[in-house]
């Protein structure tokens, strides 16, 4: 899976398409990402003490890998991801569009 952690991407399909968002929580077994502001789902808790009411959390849900793409914040263009190895023998990523680092 080339979308890590901090990454900031944006949806290209789905109730979510056009949002971008940072990287939450990667989940590469069932290859899937939390995305902060997307894929938002209510959840109703009950109180845990007597006297307290319930409330309501809205929390991300996560969204399937293939529906999202690594965004450049300065070029504000979606793009694929390549790996490359650079000169020092390091693996690297890049964006194909724009060649820029992301690492």
């Amino acid at each position: 899976m080339r979308i890590r952690k901090g990454d900031t991407v944006q949806v290209i399909n789905g109730k979510d398409k056009g949002k971008t968002g940072e990287v939450l929580k990667t989940l590469p077994i069932d290859n899937r990402v939390v995305v902060q502001g997307v894929n938002l789902r209510t959840r109703h808790v009950k109180p845990t003490q007597e006297g307290e009411s319930g409330t309501i959390v809205t929390e991300e849900a996560s969204v399937h890998a293939s529906n999202v793409m690594i965004y450049s914040t300065a070029k504000k263009v979606a793009s694929r991801v390549e790996l490359f190895i650079d000169k020092d023998g390091a693996k690297k990523r890049r964006l194909k569009k724009t060649g820029e680092l992301i690492d």
